[in-house]
């Protein structure tokens, strides 16, 4: 296997680009870092001339990755990370072309993300339990379905960062990306009922919105683990995410809206929603349309 580069090299300044420049956080990094080192060592070289690196040879590491049992979707992420780190090197003018670029993967099954029913989620969000967990894990629901933040946002989240005059939260996304976004009524009025018991809990000096009983900041993980353990298994703070997204969607059919509440950077990501609201309407249409329903005799139709 071959040794890692040594710092200064395209790779390593390519990582600190990621980091200090794009703000992309460690984990995130750590994955761009094991792609294009899996594609080194596939060229067994410890230290590549970049610039020499054909098309072809990039077709072979993927056909590589393929016959190693790789999965579509990891393969697409090995390839978008060579992208990226080209990309990076022709703007450092180390290199003229992107082999990567024009190297296709294997077609990639979507899946649509899981999304409640709004009455499911109305049942979810109306529980109250009593107590400071109690306040804290309401306003929490309320929050990640009311605007639907990811679950790293909530827990970065300051008191600071809401205003409750106007109805809106100040969040920091992906790449450091600041925006608003809208919080409704009722996260509204949980925050209300949450952040007196937070004020009586919270550590001295802590900012965090969202807190533990010993009055620290909650980490992604605790939040994931509490809208687990409240739903009974039946949603994450992703599914309260995407369920915002596809109500919204569905009530009002403003994708570029949807977008701008979910930050993100382009509209195909959002598009997985639009699917969702054809399945919707595709299961009323099985309910409803004379036409679909099964067991209808032709006479019984044409009304």
């Amino acid at each position: 296997m071959s040794e890692p580069e040594a710092d200064g090299s395209p790779l390593v300044r390519f990582l600190g680009h990621l980091a200090e420049e794009r703000g992309l956080s460690p984990r995130t990094v750590a994955g761009y870092r094991r792609d294009v080192e899996a594609f080194r060592a596939y060229l067994e070289a410890d230290s590549p001339v970049w610039d020499a690196v054909s098309p072809q040879q990039v077709r072979g590491f993927v056909a590589h990755l393929h016959r190693r049992g790789q999965s579509a979707r990891s393969i697409h992420r090995s390839l978008s990370a060579l992208r990226s780190f080209y990309r990076y090197l022709i703007r450092e003018r180390l290199v003229a072309t992107n082999p990567a670029e024009q190297v296709g993967a294997p077609r990639m099954q979507q899946s649509l993300p899981r999304v409640l029913a709004p009455d499911q989620a109305s049942a979810l969000l109306d529980r109250s339990n009593p107590g400071f967990e109690g306040l804290r894990d309401k306003a929490l629901l309320e929050l990640l379905y009311s605007s639907g933040l990811r679950v790293a946002e909530a827990a970065a989240l300051d008191v600071s960062g809401i205003d409750r005059g106007a109805g809106e939260a100040r969040v920091v996304g992906k790449g450091r990306k600041t925006r608003l976004v809208p919080v409704g009524r009722k996260a509204l009025e949980a925050l209300e009922a949450y952040l007196p018991a937070r004020a009586e809990r919270a550590a001295e000096g802590e900012a965090a919105l969202f807190i533990t009983k010993r009055g620290r900041r909650m980490s992604v993980r605790t939040m994931q683990d509490r809208v687990r353990r409240l739903s009974g298994g039946a949603a994450s703070p992703h599914t309260l995410r995407h369920s915002c997204a596809s109500h919204m969607l569905e009530s009002s059919g403003d994708l570029r809206a949807v977008q701008e509440l979910l930050g993100h950077a382009n509209l195909s990501t959002t598009q997985i929603y639009t699917h969702l609201d054809i399945q919707q309407l595709s299961k009323a249409y099985d309910r409803a349309h004379p036409r679909a329903r099964r067991g209808t005799s032709d006479a019984e139709s044409e009304d």
